[in-house]
């Protein structure tokens, strides 16, 4: 029986998987990080670059894609692996000894960097409501970009190490009421925001209190039973069943999914299961993650480098530079050593994909000026 297919999908996905095959063994030799690979992969070959073409040249139609949608679903299941063996690499003892760093130098890091950018957004013209979006959206890290270059060397039980992934699971806590706060700005909603992104947060920890106590009944058991079935097949399942299931109820409750597969990963490093499941999930967590960093090369539009250069490379480093000077002070203030400051400045300073999903949300709820959403993240106005 003949069944009809979504041979642009097909098409898509078939790009994606020769740049993991082809194009990141060459820049591995290269000695480039694979990481950057993929980013410059995306952007040459995504719709807004060479897949622009495609109407003139058409035979570019299977060497590009056309459509980032065909691969973004897939693509966000990279960041869900990532942090649920991030989960699983600590345990909650350990994530209880670094709150310090988590709620302290993170938390005084998203603040301080979210103010320095608004202060310059509004002294560059903006409204106040656009500057705050600017700030929070900009203040925020790669996760997925920073804990892959720590974990590929091993350094994340480094000084350096611990104090980035503080300050990045600060950043994604942020999250939700940076996201409130641009829905309610937008929708125009009555009542005080402040009301909004309180009553948000308690939601947050509800959601996260009720998978923790699901999580510590079920887990496991459910593992205690597939374990006694001897089977690697049924193993997988049920490891893939708990990573998206956590995730898909984090969203469910207005958190990242990546949030709730780190939950998930936290309560699994307590049992006798943590090593079986990280040597499962490692593969299925390349693939994905390399997927997610290629659609985030998709979203750069080189054109808005060619319209204002200057103030665009000025504006970079402005923000590269603000942000690890705050890091290096504020690790100091908490008592890092000079070159652990120094590398978490570094690590922390580049903004991350986050920017991407909250500017462009204010975009389209009308908060931000197009000429100034495409400047902000040099993506389509």
């Amino acid at each position: 029986m003949t069944t009809t297919i979504n041979i642009n999908a097909y098409s898509d996905a078939l790009v994606v998987l020769g740049t993991a095959g082809v194009v990141v063994p060459i820049v591995r030799r290269w000695g480039i990080n694979p990481v950057l690979g993929y980013l410059g992969a995306g952007a040459i070959l995504g719709p807004l670059g060479l897949g622009s073409l495609v109407q003139n040249l058409p035979f570019l139609y299977w060497f590009t894609v056309t459509d980032a949608q065909n691969v973004e679903g897939i693509a966000n299941l990279g960041i869900v692996f990532l942090l649920f063996l991030i989960g699983l690499e600590l345990s909650f003892r350990r994530l209880v000894t670094m709150r310090r760093l988590v709620f302290g130098l993170g938390g005084l890091q998203v603040l301080a960097t979210s103010a320095m950018i608004f202060g310059a957004a509004l002294l560059s013209g903006q409204s106040s409501d656009t500057s705050v979006i600017i700030g929070a959206s900009l203040a925020l890290s790669s996760t997925a970009i920073v804990l892959e270059l720590l974990s590929a060397e091993r350094r994340l039980a480094t000084t350096a190490g611990r104090a980035s992934f503080s300050v990045l699971l600060a950043q994604d806590l942020a999250v939700v009421p940076i996201l409130v706060f641009v829905s309610v700005l937008g929708a125009g909603s009555g009542g005080s925001v402040v009301t909004h992104i309180s009553s948000a947060i308690l939601k947050a920890v509800v959601a996260v209190a009720f998978l923790i106590l699901i999580g510590r009944l079920l887990m496991r058991p459910l593992f205690q039973m597939v374990a006694g079935t001897h089977s690697t097949e049924l193993f997988v399942a049920a490891t893939l069943f708990v990573i998206v299931g956590a995730g898909l109820a984090a969203h469910q409750a207005g958190l990242s999914m990546a949030l709730g597969a780190f939950v998930a990963g936290l309560m699994l490093a307590e049992t006798e299961y943590g090593k079986a499941i990280e040597a499962t999930v490692e593969p299925f967590k390349g693939l994905l993650l390399g997927i997610f960093f290629f659609t985030v090369g998709m979203a750069i539009d080189f054109r808005v480098f060619m319209r204002e250069p200057v103030w665009l490379l000025a504006a970079v480093i402005s923000i590269l530079a603000g942000k690890a000077i705050v890091l290096i002070i504020l690790g100091r203030i908490f008592r890092l050593s000079w070159p652990a400051a120094m590398e978490i400045g570094f690590l922390l300073g580049p903004v991350g994909e986050f920017a991407f999903v909250s500017i462009g949300m204010a975009a389209a709820a009308g908060l931000i000026e197009p000429r100034v959403s495409s400047f902000v993240v040099p993506s389509p106005p």
